[in-house]
């Protein structure tokens, strides 16, 4: 008969007392488990490693117990909220693995909407520079529960969701792995966080990280006999899953916990792990809306490149005065100020341009090292002048550095690359990873995890705020540096324009991307028809006008994006004037109403303003919302401008109807607003 040693046995609950924790040492094992009321959240799971020259799984007994209960309150640089809440109780355990005599401390912090956990390695003669063959953290979900995932990928992000039961997961990961740039999937049973899940007694369970600095991402791995999923790292180029040297700590493991799905929505856990801003001085971090030169080549009307006379380029020999324009180029002196002139008239702050630097002709697929320098504009992108003529009319042009998976050629030229925009006063810079990583890196393992935070420190050096795209998911490490104001790291609204998104995907996104930083989603598709801009695209946005309204509200991101053309805005002004009055930084924010895949809903305050904005998004079944105003203060009357759906407005056949009403509203007012087919609202709610 087996028998069970227990060494150690610790419980402990959350500031609410709604949840409890426990920590065990069984067989040598830690081990741990979390409960919500009577309801298992995790089954008892283990903790551990293995090494390149062994495990760090067994062996293992009890050295001390330490405990600590914290609460502030904090102000981040933008975000939600103007003040966020941060309360825990905080148990730590000193565990030694016999007979190697390592130390390892595994610190778990208990808030009331969740459970999170790290491992600290000490500096010792026994564990000093190691080498990780896995992360063996498990999640022993209680039963086969309904997931909501995406596919497991060391290099993308950029699929739609699935919802299934987890036994599901295998038969089904092959056909959601839409084709992309860079994609390396790992398992059958392999999943990405944030993963949601909803239990069959109605409890929703996210799982995810937060500050992954100095490691590899994390990503999910299912037995699907045992419904346990168990930590997966991304390999560097030798196949290994990070190098580390003591002292030294993982990223915070988490498990978030709520009755209701708004309770998600409305979580900070994971900003609350991550440290306190580094940033001493952050009056030059200001949100930004802006327009851009990128849509159109998205949807095919015009080109990154210059020239078709080029089988390829070499950065400094290549003489592009010797070539012949094609005449597809976007970004042109002329079209760039037309943009600015656009920005300028409706209140933008700045004015993005993509393809403006030599090198586009051969960019991609060949794994070349030198393939921009970051400085060098074509012939018809006039720098000197655009800015000029920008910063005249009281607007800032937005940089745009594609990588090209290239890094040892970005960092060699980051310096320079950042002075240029100095030098012209650009104050942000939206980067991109698109392609394969070269020298076989992966765009998620610690090395790249390590360049990414790299750029945001030089840039901060320098006053630059950063949007990363095709970068890892963000893990809160925005308010350590607030600089780093947006990412993409998701299928986003270009996808729209090249395969076309199932609805729902805006309804997902906020309990699992947006968890631990705000996306860059790029909204504001006025005209859904591709073919309408490029008569070789027969591709089409699959949502109402509506539904883009009220993305600015229920995709929360300091940096927003009016991402469609301005011909296309000037056919209907009258709803363009809610991404014009849209806030983009926030005194508080309400969860009104939600249901992943489905709908969401969400009201918000302007930070500073005695103004509100709700936004609704919905999936692929029409359905009407019903929302109070009881945010609004007692006693007082607004006048509520509504912009949504027409009864006939449907996204495939007539996505461009909408009606705008206004009505004056309190605190006790009752709306019941129709939402078509991946349709939607939005509302702009200021004092009489």
């Amino acid at each position: 008969m087996m028998t069970t040693l227990l060494i150690l046995l610790s419980v402990f609950f959350s500031p609410n007392r709604n949840l409890q924790a426990s920590f065990d040492i069984v067989d040598s094992q830690p081990t741990y488990c979390l409960v919500a009321g009577t309801d298992t959240v995790i089954r008892p799971s283990h903790l551990g490693y293995d090494l390149i020259w062994g495990q760090m799984t067994h062996g293992f007994v009890s050295v001390s117990e330490d405990s600590t209960v914290f609460a502030e309150d904090w102000a981040p640089v933008w975000g939600e909220e103007k003040s966020i809440h941060n309360a825990y109780v905080e148990h730590s355990y000193l565990i030694r693995q016999m007979p190697e005599n390592r130390l390892v401390r595994i610190r778990m912090r208990l808030f009331d909407e969740g459970l999170a956990f790290r491992y600290e390695f000490p500096q010792e003669a026994s564990l000093n520079y190691f080498t990780i063959a896995e992360e063996q953290t498990e999640f022993a979900i209680p039963g086969d529960q309904t997931a909501y995932w995406i596919s497991g990928d060391y290099d993308t992000q950029e699929y739609m969701y699935t919802r299934s039961r987890m036994s599901e997961i295998r038969n089904l990961s092959e056909a959601t792995r839409l084709g992309n740039a860079s994609q390396r999937g790992f398992s059958p049973t392999g999943v990405q966080t944030a993963l949601l899940l909803k239990y069959d007694n109605g409890l929703w369970v996210k799982l995810h990280e937060a500050a992954c600095i100095n490691y590899a991402t994390m990503s999910l791995d299912l037995n699907d006999k045992t419904m346990v999923f168990v930590s997966h790292l991304t390999p560097d180029a030798q196949g290994n899953k990070g190098n580390l040297q003591t002292p030294c700590v993982s990223p915070w493991r988490t498990i978030q916990v709520g009755r209701q799905a708004t309770e998600l929505l409305a979580s900070r856990m994971t900003l609350n792990l991550n440290e306190p801003c580094k940033i001493e001085d952050t009056s030059w971090i200001k949100p930004c809306k802006y327009v851009g030169v990128w849509w159109e080549m998205i949807n095919g009307k015009s080109q990154w490149s210059y020239t078709n006379d080029l089988p390829s380029v070499q950065i400094g020999v290549t003489d592009y005065a010797k070539v012949h324009p094609h005449g597809q180029h976007g970004a042109t002196t002329e079209n760039v100020k037309r943009y600015i002139d656009f920005a300028a008239e409706h209140g933008f702050d700045g004015v993005l341009v993509e393809g403006w630097n030599i090198g586009w002709e051969d960019w991609f697929g060949h794994e070349k090292d030198y393939v921009y320098d970051f400085v060098t504009p074509y012939p018809d992108f006039d720098i000197a002048e655009i800015n000029r003529y920008a910063h005249e009319k009281g607007v800032y042009m937005v940089m745009h550095h594609e990588t090209s998976g290239s890094i040892r050629n970005y960092e060699r030229h980051l310096a320079a690359a950042y002075d240029l925009m100095n030098e012209y006063g650009y104050p942000a810079v939206k980067s991109g990873y698109v392609g394969n990583i070269l020298h076989g890196e992966t765009h998620y393992s610690q090395w790249m995890n390590n360049h990414y935070l790299y750029c945001i420190t030089e840039a901060a050096k320098k006053h630059i705020m950063v949007n990363a795209h095709e970068a890892s998911r963000p893990t809160g490490i925005c308010r350590t540096y607030p600089n780093w104001i947006g990412n993409e790291s998701a299928m986003g609204t270009e996808y729209q324009a090249t395969h076309g998104i199932r609805p729902g995907h805006t309804c997902i996104l906020p309990f699992t991307r947006l968890d631990g930083g705000p996306m860059d989603y790029t909204p504001g598709i006025f005209e859904m028809n591709m073919s309408k801009m490029n008569p070789n695209n027969h591709h089409h946005c699959n949502t109402t006008l509506c539904n883009q309204l009220s993305l600015y509200v229920t995709m929360y991101s300091p940096l927003q994006m009016a991402a469609d053309l301005p011909e296309n805005y000037e056919r209907f002004m009258d709803a363009f004037r809610f991404i014009k009055d849209v806030a983009l930084d926030w005194d508080q924010s309400w969860y009104l109403e939600a249901e992943p895949m489905e709908y969401v809903t969400i009201a918000r305050k302007a930070k500073g303003e005695d103004a509100y904005f709700v936004g609704g998004t919905c999936g692929e079944l029409a359905r009407t919302s019903e929302i109070r105003l009881d945010f609004l203060p007692a006693g007082r009357k607004y006048v509520a401008t509504i912009y949504r759906d027409a009864k006939d407005a449907h996204y495939l056949t007539n996505p461009q109807a909408y009606v705008i009403e206004t009505k004056t509203v309190t605190s006790k007012t009752r709306l019941k607003i129709y939402e078509a087919p991946s349709g939607g609202y939005a509302i702009s709610i200021r004092a009489l």
